[in-house]
């Protein structure tokens, strides 16, 4: 995939993932259906594929949740500058959409949680401030519920991935209800892949 980047797309990927992280309550992970849609459906920046890539990539990977964004950005910036085989170009081009993706995810969000943190514990005892962190829990729960959804809707919605959306059940089951550790879910998930079952 190669397309043509001016300097109005980059700022428009930096803000992007600026405004995404204000919303970004429990997590970037869970902006992940509006990320599909500017950068999958909207833009046409990055393959269903790519995208789904650098989600599972990130989160098999050790350290911290967010790294998918820069993956993303990293995808982004190939895409724009030509793909690998362009050399310097392509590579200074994904660095340079990692980059902006991760200061625009993290700038925003960093600094706003810093702010209220400091005022929340200061008043931790309003009322308000107790209904309010109760009411976000739904909140969060949700929009991983929708990331979960565009997850598994991009490897088909059809009768014929039965076996994907058997397994999506049996694995939120699995972690809802038992203290199986993730890593062995992701593995099984690995493995039936491979085998070709999903």
């Amino acid at each position: 995939m190669s397309l043509t980047f001016a300097l109005s797309d980059w700022l428009a990927l930096l803000g992007h993932f600026l405004s995404l992280s204000l919303i970004a309550i429990g997590g970037a992970i869970t902006t992940v259906p509006d990320m599909h849609r500017t950068l999958v459906n909207q833009n046409q920046w990055l393959t269903d594929s790519q995208f789904n890539a650098s989600i599972a990539i990130a989160q098999a990977a050790p350290g911290p949740n967010v790294l998918f964004v820069a993956l993303m950005g990293w995808h982004v910036g190939l895409n724009a500058g030509g793909g690998l085989s362009a050399g310097w170009v392509g590579w200074a081009s994904a660095l340079l959409g990692a980059v902006l993706s991760m200061l625009g995810i993290l700038l925003p969000s960093t600094t706003l949680t810093f702010v209220a943190s400091r005022w929340g514990h200061q008043n931790r005892e309003l009322r308000a401030v107790r209904a309010f962190k109760q009411g976000l829990a739904p909140v969060v729960v949700a929009l991983l519920m929708a990331t979960g959804w565009i997850l598994t809707a991009g490897h088909g919605t059809d009768i014929a991935h039965w076996p994907l959306w058997l397994l999506t059940a049996v694995a939120a089951v699995l972690v809802w209800r038992t203290k199986l550790h993730l890593l062995w879910l992701l593995g099984a998930g690995a493995l039936a892949g491979m085998l070709g079952w999903v």
